[in-house]
């Protein structure tokens, strides 16, 4: 447990003085609390060594900073990617530890807004910073503001809120990544007359409705002999997003494609297999886990749209260290990048 450091008040006037800062601040930084800047820490604890007013060991205790402490907040359910990063992040607890950090992962019940807002709320006196995957709400807008007033920062993966005081968001160009889907459906089809169809999460998703709206303007200005025929949501349910293939085949039984917005492809892969669709219908989705990496493999998705899991969780990680250095939150952080997977071009199974 830290030592409280306790200095005579005469002694704190002299140490403020010194530093040039208040004696609040040198109580804060003496006593490890939040809310100083790393130059003005470095600067009062200069000031106390230089008066010989703290003992060795309490100095080099005061200049080691405590662990960061994070939470990645993630829905639960049964979307691969989400379950792979919240198991990678878990398993790297001793790569973290070099890095004065200490995460931890919690999940919840997926596309439940308000229940989001609450947990993001129950959190706010219990870590340092915030990484979580959005919903596009006002309880989750106003949970954000909120912890910002209180010092807690927050940043979005995935997907992201608009008009809310987090201080960055980490993923793709989602509008894009829609854009980059229909482009390669219509590219494998050809041109001919054609049907296409959508499946998504969750249009309360920011990085769903995004990627809808970049998918449906590139066959309105590119590729109009191909129609987009509707919009599922499966929210991210292998079952449901199986029950829903099986629906759109039903309906639409001369469909050339499928986009898989959200998660849980293996559900779509396998209505694909059992009518015998795999080879017909063009499957495009998002997030290189074991299930897509199979479905690329025997032939049933085409192309796989993903971004790194462990660049997303070191440069959340990075954020927060540089808000907690006094730097701005995107210093030295490189913005993700699509990547996308073809049969031809799976990564090694370990990376």
């Amino acid at each position: 447990m830290d030592k409280h450091v306790a200095l005579p008040l005469s002694r704190i006037v002299d140490v403020a003085r010194r530093a040039g800062v208040s004696t609040a601040t040198v109580d804060r930084v003496l006593n490890r609390r939040p809310g100083v800047r790393r130059v003005t820490q470095q600067r009062v604890l200069a000031a106390a060594s230089e008066l010989n007013y703290m003992p060795a060991e309490d100095l080099l205790a005061a200049m080691k900073p405590k662990p960061m402490r994070l939470l990645f907040l993630l829905p639960a359910g049964t979307n691969r990617f989400l379950a792979t990063l919240g198991q990678l992040i878990a398993y790297s607890e001793a790569r973290l530890a070099a890095f004065n950090v200490r995460c931890q992962v919690d999940y919840i019940k997926s596309f439940n807004a308000e229940l989001l807002a609450r947990r993001l709320w129950q959190y706010r006196d219990k870590v340092d910073g915030i990484a979580f995957m959005a919903l596009e709400h006002p309880a989750v807008r106003e949970t954000v503001d909120m912890l910002a007033e209180r010092g807690v920062p927050t940043v979005t993966v995935i997907s992201d809120i608009l008009n809310a005081r987090r201080v960055a968001y980490l993923g793709l160009d989602n509008r894009s990544a829609g854009r980059t889907a229909g482009y390669l459906i219509a590219r494998f089809i050809g041109a001919r007359n054609a049907k296409v169809a959508m499946i998504a999460g969750s249009l309360s998703y920011r990085a769903h409705e995004e990627r809808e709206m970049g998918f449906l303007h590139v066959f309105e200005e590119l590729f109009p002999l191909i129609k987009v025929v509707g919009l599922r949501e499966g929210h991210d349910d292998a079952d449901r997003n199986y029950r829903q293939t099986r629906m759109l085949l039903g309906r639409h039984p001369d469909l050339a494609g499928i986009y898989n917005i959200g998660g849980a492809a293996d559900g779509v892969g396998r209505a694909l297999k059992e009518m015998n669709r795999a080879r017909e219908t063009v499957f495009v989705g998002h997030g290189l886990t074991s299930d897509t990496r199979s479905l690329l493999i025997d032939g049933t998705m085409d192309a796989v749209i993903t971004q790194n899991q462990l660049h997303t969780m070191m440069s959340c990680i990075g954020i927060f260290d540089n808000l907690r250095a006094g730097r701005s939150a995107m210093h030295g952080i490189e913005t993700p990048r699509s990547e996308i997977i073809f049969r031809e071009n799976i990564p090694g199974s370990g990376v």
